[in-house]
């Protein structure tokens, strides 16, 4: 059903780099769930008022709810497609991150609740009957909730949208909470034990630390997080393939919603290279990066020496000191000034682990051994930090 849905409403669907493209999905996944919540609503309040029955009733309500989330999504996602303008010259894509933020809210808000009826359950217990209309459409539900999460979550992924997977997760709490009363329901039918406010309370705390785990995800990308180690191994390895490169290092990526970046890199050219020549390769890379990834790419051009043998002779037995104190460690931006001594200038890589500490350490470590080294020369370092994310 879902290949189905997107084949038939999202055209050029495969191409989910696309803001457009993104934008169907969104409103496919949307209007599914809306219209899925309304037709559970509409069910649960017939069959409810036909039977007199307030649970049926206040569960029909209940979904009528859960249809928010869809309408959040749908004003998140439709937002976040809006192009650039002159307030935001990066797009809009950051607001799709704050629709599924309030839908993470809205996910612990059910979990509360939950826990909130079945603490005073325990207190307070009540009998639970079994009626069959009532108890199917308990099951309908489940089915309903369970391939609305499903949709959502496929979709989701398929384009990376957080919007959809705190929607996903949102339908798999309604699962999960219903789910609950149903095998509670039939524990006391046939067993005649109430476990009704105990799996209610054990499960409450599975949505609220649901609801607390979408938060956190959609938090990380508006806060700043590190750049992926295959995006950042990507981009790097992409930029070192042209000629004229000699190496990168100090690669940041900033998020500005999905499939809408920007990211700076520094590139090492050699020095004997006329400079318009090196920034005509740098243009080119910016260019063509950009396009095949999708983001705005910014290059820092570091000339470097290749060829002169006191640097190179300085700069490899620097290596293998940094190396020996740590092989986390390395350097890049290596220059030499020819005073008496000689004074070394480069960047220090250190670890993300590292502490101040630490970071002193070696650094006293390191002057003091090139020193020893190299007849008393100097060093001036500069502690640089990586953005990359550790691999999973």
């Amino acid at each position: 059903m879902t290949d189905f849905l997107v084949r038939r409403f999202v055209r050029d669907s495969e191409n989910t780099e696309s803001t457009e493209v993104r934008t169907r999905y969104g409103i496919l996944a949307s209007v599914v769930g809306i219209f899925c919540n309304v037709f559970l609503f509409a069910a649960k309040l017939i069959i409810g008022t036909l039977m007199h029955s307030l649970a049926v009733t206040a569960d029909a309500f209940n979904n009528l709810s859960d249809a928010a989330s869809s309408i959040i999504s749908f004003i998140g996602v439709k937002m976040a497609g809006k192009p650039a303008d002159a307030e935001h010259p990066f797009g809009h894509g950051r607001i799709e991150y704050i629709a599924a933020l309030i839908v993470s809210f809205l996910v612990i808000e059910v979990g509360f609740t939950f826990f909130k009826t079945s603490a005073g359950k325990l207190m307070h217990p009540e009998d639970i009957t079994f009626d069959l209309v009532p108890f199917l459409i308990l099951i309908l539900s489940i089915l309903v909730k369970l391939w609305m999460a499903a949709f959502n979550r496929k979709l989701g992924k398929k384009i990376d949208s957080k919007v959809m997977l705190a929607t996903a997760a949102d339908s798999l709490g309604d699962v999960i909470t219903t789910s609950a009363t149903v095998v509670s329901i039939l524990i006391c039918y046939v067993a005649n034990v109430n476990i009704d406010a105990i799996a209610g309370l054990i499960v409450s705390l599975l949505v609220i630390w649901s609801g607390f785990s979408i938060a956190k995800d959609t938090l990380e990308p508006l806060i700043g997080q590190r750049v992926p180690a295959e995006l950042y191994q990507k981009i790097s390895q992409m930029v070192e393939s042209y000629d004229g490169i000699v190496g990168t290092h100090d690669l940041i990526v900033h998020n500005y919603g999905p499939n809408q970046g920007m990211a700076t890199i520094h590139a090492e050219v050699p020095n004997d290279v006329n400079i318009e020549v090196s920034h005509a390769i740098i243009d080119r890379i910016e260019r063509e990066v950009g396009k095949e990834l999708n983001i705005t790419l910014v290059i820092h051009m570091d000339p470097v020496e290749l060829h002169d043998a006191e640097v190179l002779r300085l700069k490899e037995k620097t290596e293998h000191i940094i190396k020996a104190l740590d092989s986390k460690l390395s350097f890049h931006d290596f220059r030499l000034v020819k005073t008496t001594p000689v004074n070394l200038i480069f960047d220090l890589l250190v670890p993300a682990e590292y502490t101040q500490k630490d970071t002193d350490r070696v650094l006293h470590q390191l002057m003091q051994l090139i020193s020893e080294m190299e007849n008393g020369a100097t060093c001036v370092i500069t502690v640089d930090h990586s953005f990359e994310a550790p691999e999973e």
